[in-house]
């Protein structure tokens, strides 16, 4: 070893000490540092607890949970690529670095924003349920209908490969880079590539849900064994020695590397019929699955219309079925309509998020519109969602009077269907003036919990949102897509684009969307500003409404008195927002990202 390569080695050996005896602590661990028990600073003007300004650039603009995501994005802004190669770049970045959330084995939605066309495009591509994969092979297995949970999901097992769909992540990205991109998997995929081999640090809150899914059975027909067993691959592909890892530690996947450099020569034939997809196959079939090479073969995505509104002379514009945000326009309708009939001409902004009304009226206009997304959504190719009406005016004064002013209203009894998946959403804007709203996810962390080995892949668990109630609009079927939770939102006003919106958390993000729209036009919120307001989740399946903490602590108490069933929480359910806005005189972006996640909006 030579003088070089010593003091290289002593240099690492002493930055390994320091680190070691850090003064930085964790809040979570079990012995608080003292700096826990300190309070907030304030800012030196506007909004005193805002955590941060809003991004502003003129160029090209990326925000999402991740830093290095972001700037991975940006780079690719910088060498010449759009806000749709961006957004590729930094949904494979975030595939690396939050792999828990997000991966090539999972689900994507878009709103794409051509600013040359002056149009928007929605592209759905989500998995879809295996050859095989039916009411009544789950019932045969053991597995049926709960008829106390009516919401999605009852009956199904939460991970393990049962729950395993055909992935269409990989084909959304090339798909969407083949017709609106500059680039190819060639530049998009290299920053992915270069941090998965090289390693990067795990950032904090992401260390926090880096914990593998305990939802595997290599026996699956015996549902007593479903939640018991962890996949060795997915140990050996995601822990370090075995271990969860802790913030700061260096994480590395050559085998994620090896699947990207295969899509940059081959492209996404080989996901869906090359060694990557007989990869996924075998190991389908060493547990129980019914995936078949012809299901991969003959996926494909599509391009749809997007939901839409007009709520106080903005164009809202959302995820069609079976994507759950088409209900966030409906939400909004029902505000619009119903409010000044529930409080005799007063409005949101009148009664302000201090006014436990406020909050009572909100969350009740969001159970309205939820007993209509339970009952009515599913897979359009295999079902009829009556959009147009659901999403009329009338309907909503149709609905008016099924809500107290003062008292919480009941749904129906049953047990939890709480949608507590998780996901990462991200917003990009260029220089030309086209945005994106995008959305990719696993489901639950680390999806199914089974990992294919050799290739970095997490295969998610989207199907645990089908239901087995066999008259349900969403029952397993062979090559149908599940009720889907992923969530996009864009705003136009006056047809010039306004917003980009996106919201992750499960079934927070349709509810969550609406919060911050209305934070937006109703309250005069800032992007960032919106993003750091408290928010609430409610689930239909049980009745229950969560509020952050110090919104609890300022209106839990009323809420609680007029029959809500109030949990304080803090913001870990409540998703995290990423955004993008264009001033429409100027062109410049602000950008606001959320900060209960570890991102950020960076511009130039």
């Amino acid at each position: 070893m030579n003088k070089k390569h010593v003091a290289a080695a002593a240099s690492l050996l002493f930055i390994g000490a320091a680190w070691a005896q850090s003064p930085v602590q964790s809040c979570n661990s079990a012995s608080k540092p003292p700096f826990c028990n300190a309070v907030s600073g304030d800012r030196s003007q506007g909004w005193l607890t805002q955590h941060r300004s809003e991004v502003m650039a003129r160029n090209g603009i990326v925000a999402t949970s991740q830093p290095l995501a972001a700037q991975a994005g940006l780079d690719i802004l910088k060498k010449g690529g759009n806000a749709i190669d961006a957004a590729v770049a930094t949904a494979a970045m975030l595939s690396v670095v939050e792999p828990m959330n997000v991966g090539p084995a999972g689900d994507m939605f878009a709103i794409v924003y051509i600013a040359k066309e002056n149009k928007l495009y929605a592209l759905n591509a989500s998995g879809k349920a295996p050859t095989g994969a039916t009411v009544a092979r789950m019932k045969k297995l053991g597995y049926v209908w709960n008829p106390k949970n009516w919401g999605p999901g009852s009956g199904m097992p939460e991970g393990g490969i049962l729950t395993v769909t055909v992935p269409g992540a990989v084909w959304g990205w090339d798909e969407v880079q083949r017709r609106f991109g500059a680039l190819t998997f060639k530049e998009t995929l290299q920053p992915a590539i270069d941090y998965a081999e090289q390693g990067f640090p795990i950032s904090e809150r992401i260390a926090h849900d880096w914990e593998l899914f305990p939802g595997l059975a290599d026996t699956p027909s015996d549902p007593r064994k479903c939640c018991t067993q962890v996949d060795p691959d997915a140990v050996a592909t995601w822990y370090i020695d075995g271990k969860q890892p802790v913030a700061g530690q260096i994480h590395r996947n050559p085998g994620l590397a090896k699947t990207f450099k295969i899509l940059q020569q081959q492209g996404r034939d080989a996901f869906y019929k090359g060694e990557i997809a007989q990869a996924i196959i075998d190991k389908s079939n060493r547990h129980g699955g019914t995936m078949t090479l012809q299901d991969l073969a003959s996926y494909s995505g599509e391009w749809t219309t997007p939901a839409t509104t007009n709520y106080h002379g903005y164009d809202v514009f959302t995820l069609p079925p079976p994507a759950q945000t088409w209900v966030t326009p409906e939400i909004l309708n029902i505000l619009e309509v119903c409010v000044p009939q529930w409080t005799s001409g007063q409005t949101l902004a009148a009664l302000g998020p201090a006014n436990p009304q406020y909050w009572h009226l909100f969350v009740e206009a969001k159970k309205l519109a939820f007993n209509d997304l339970y009952a009515f959504n599913g897979d359009p190719n295999f079902t009829k969602v009556p959009l147009e009406r659901l999403l009329s005016k009338a309907h909503a004064q149709s609905l008016c009077g099924k809500v107290d002013p003062n008292r919480a209203t009941p749904t129906k009894p049953g047990g939890n269907a709480d949608s507590e998946g998780d996901t990462i959403v991200l917003s990009t804007a260029d220089r030309f003036g086209n945005m994106v709203a995008w959305v990719n996810s696993l489901y639950d962390g680390f999806g199914s919990g089974l990992t294919v080995p050799g290739y970095g892949l997490s295969l998610h668990n989207r199907g645990a949102l089908f239901t087995l109630d066999p008259k349900s609009p969403n029952a397993i079927e062979p090559h149908k897509r599940p009720y889907n939770t992923l969530s996009a939102g864009f705003v136009m006003r006056n047809d010039k684009p306004l917003m980009a919106v996106t919201l992750m958390g499960g079934d927070v993000q349709a509810q969550g969307i609406a919060q911050v729209l209305v934070d937006i036009f109703d309250l005069g919120a800032n992007l960032q500003a919106a993003s750091d307001m408290a928010r609430f989740r409610h689930t239909q399946v049980p009745n229950t409404l969560m509020l952050e903490s110090q919104l609890a602590e300022l209106v839990g108490a009323q809420l609680q008195a007029m029959g809500h069933e109030v949990r304080s929480m803090n913001g870990t359910p409540m998703g995290g927002f990423q955004a993008i806005m264009v001033a429409p005189d100027t062109g410049v972006y602000r950008a606001g990202s959320d900060h209960r996640k570890d991102g950020q909006a960076v511009g130039y």
